[in-house]
């Protein structure tokens, strides 16, 4: 299907700044959200967020667009480091992550991305990649109050939100079909406040004027190590989500900018996040829903999204609006963007043509699934916090289970 806008290609001001506020608003509960459990100011997060993804476009030759954002995979051994050592231990964390993601980057340059295909083939990288998704369907049921004893109004209203941005995305007309996930969301915030179910205390709590913070680093060799196997757990996501927007966009951009630059942005992006006192930073896959739902996938509306995180980080208030919208109305958002990056995952296999005749296929496939899917997380004995949650712990096993599984002939 022809984008509405192509990678390269400019949209009006005006429609700019509607696309990448779109882009935010699906990424902003995820990127304030782990921030807070791990209990750092999420306004800082959103900051780091918005320097984050300027930096990944110009890394990656403004052509592979994408919305950076605070990351889930960290978040164990944050509050672990935080806890245990403080905030410039953190931060050294973060710095620790940036150099090992460098490192990858060099290597891929240096050798190319041939070994992708046999350290990660489809029959890996699809069930990953599926799994991002479908990991989060818990969180997506749980926000949207549909869960077993859930808030039957909440239900209601997330579930109103959905079909209010699946009806804009059927409108013929092609600017309020791009901008769905925006109409969605402003309908149901407004059908909420409708039935009083906005909190607005938010607003209030939030600082007029926030200041961003600059942490000077501190290491020691657990967190290192801990940062270290994290980032590899995190770099097979990483490919999985450079895969995913390739094909949304239709561009071999493991081949041009290359998968070293989007490697190195990522990584870099996540060091500067823990100098400005937040989590390490990710690529979303919140916003390769929105991208695979409206069709825009113009860069440009990601500076956008970049800028515009950065202004309502500083002017607090405004940061406090975005924080008042209720849980459920991003829920029913995300039943629908996650499970698009689900589907794309199944996409892998289907076009590969994965045959699940074959043993060695089912075998990787099905524990990856349960694994990733299952919330299973790799944890040491006598440490309070687990090493790898589901997503990396699911990747890492594929790939083991693909380089020592012998093949079967055809």
């Amino acid at each position: 299907m022809k984008p509405i806008y192509d990678v390269e290609e400019r949209p009006p001001f005006a429609k700019s700044l509607f696309y990448g506020l779109q882009h935010l608003l699906a990424c902003f509960g995820a990127t304030v959200l782990v921030p807070m459990l791990v209990g750092i100011n999420p306004l800082y997060a959103l900051f780091s967020a918005g320097i984050g993804t300027l930096l990944y476009l110009f890394i990656t030759k403004f052509k592979v667009p994408n919305f950076v954002g605070s990351s889930f995979a960290f978040i164990g051994c944050a509050i672990m480091v935080l806890k245990t050592y403080g905030m410039e231990y953190l931060a050294g964390g973060a710095i620790v992550s940036a150099v090992f993601y460098t490192i990858v980057a060099l290597l891929v340059w240096t050798a190319g991305t041939g070994w992708i295909n046999k350290v990660l083939p489809p029959v890996v990288i699809g069930p990953v990649v599926a799994v991002i998704g479908l990991s989060l369907a818990g969180t997506a049921i749980s926000m949207s109050g549909a869960a077993e004893g859930g808030d039957f109004t909440a239900m209601l209203l997330a579930l109103a939100t959905l079909a209010i941005t699946i009806i804009a995305m059927f409108c013929k007309a092609k600017f309020i079909s791009s901008i769905s996930i925006v109409i969605g969301l402003a309908g149901g915030y407004l059908l909420s406040a409708l039935f009083g179910r906005v909190d607005y205390s938010a607003i209030a709590a939030a600082p007029l004027i926030n200041v961003p913070v600059f942490i000077v680093p501190k290491f020691n060799g657990t967190v290192i190590l801990v940062f270290s196997l994290v980032s590899f757990a995190t770099i097979c996501e990483h490919i999985g989500h450079t895969m995913v927007t390739g094909q949304i966009i239709n561009r071999d951009i493991i081949k041009n900018p290359g998968l070293h630059r989007t490697i190195l942005g990522d990584g870099l992006a996540t060091g500067l996040a823990g100098l400005f006192g937040s989590v390490a930073n990710t690529t979303y896959g919140e916003s390769l829903g929105v991208m695979a739902t409206t069709k825009v996938y113009s860069v440009f509306v990601f500076i956008f999204s970049g800028v515009l995180a950065i202004v309502l980080s500083i002017f607090g208030k405004l940061g406090g609006v975005l924080q008042t919208i209720p849980a459920h109305v991003l829920g029913g958002l995300c039943i629908l963007l996650y499970g698009t990056i689900a589907v794309n995952g199944l996409k892998q296999l289907v076009v590969n043509k994965v045959d699940f005749d074959k043993t060695r296929n089912l075998i990787i496939a099905s524990v990856i699934f349960i694994l990733g899917c299952g919330g299973s997380v790799f944890q040491l004995p006598g440490s309070a916090y687990p090493l790898l949650t589901s997503i990396a712990f699911a990747a890492i096993v594929g790939i083991i289970l693909n380089l020592v599984l012998p093949k079967e002939k055809d």
